[in-house]
């Protein structure tokens, strides 16, 4: 269990919330400190999902993306993979990635994870951290989930 999450209920009984800025930190290490705390029973927002980093060459990065949306099946469409092209959706499938979704407190915990591009207004988001052990180590070859999002078909909405 992670030292941060300490007591699951609060005092009340209500489950414990967490909400993660997810500026700057990398994707791998991210999904596993939030599959974590959801394992331990902690309600999971995480913010700013498109400024989220993936390390390594920007271009190998971007044509592994584009090679899994080549990934399908040869019969109907509708029984082909549904592939993400949102950042959120590309986190929460990371996220799921290292639960056990085949079991019953994979699922739950599953259900208990909420992701967002940018700060919606009903979330804290004074209360954001930042955890340590998703932080991003190198200063070189870094590409946001954002842009990968877009060379894969996303159109951010501007507001």
């Amino acid at each position: 269990m992670p030292k941060s999450v300490g007591n699951v209920s609060d005092d009340d009984g209500r489950r414990k919330q967490l909400v993660i800025d997810a500026s700057g930190l990398v994707l791998g290490r991210l999904a596993s400190v939030a599959a974590k705390h959801l394992l331990a029973g902690t309600t999971l927002t995480i913010v700013n999902a498109e400024k989220a980093v993936v390390t390594g060459e920007r271009l190998a990065i971007l044509k592994d993306a584009h090679a899994k949306l080549r990934i399908r099946n040869l019969g109907t469409k509708s029984k082909s993979p549904k592939h993400a092209r949102r950042p959120e959706g590309i986190l929460r499938r990371t996220i799921r990635g290292m639960l056990p979704r085949d079991k019953e407190k994979g699922r739950e915990a599953f259900s208990h994870l909420r992701v967002y591009s940018g700060a919606p207004d009903d979330v804290d988001f004074a209360s954001a951290v930042k955890p340590r052990e998703a932080e991003n180590r190198s200063l070189v070859r870094l590409t946001t989930l954002g842009e990968i999002a877009q060379s894969i078909g996303w159109k951010p909405i501007e507001a």
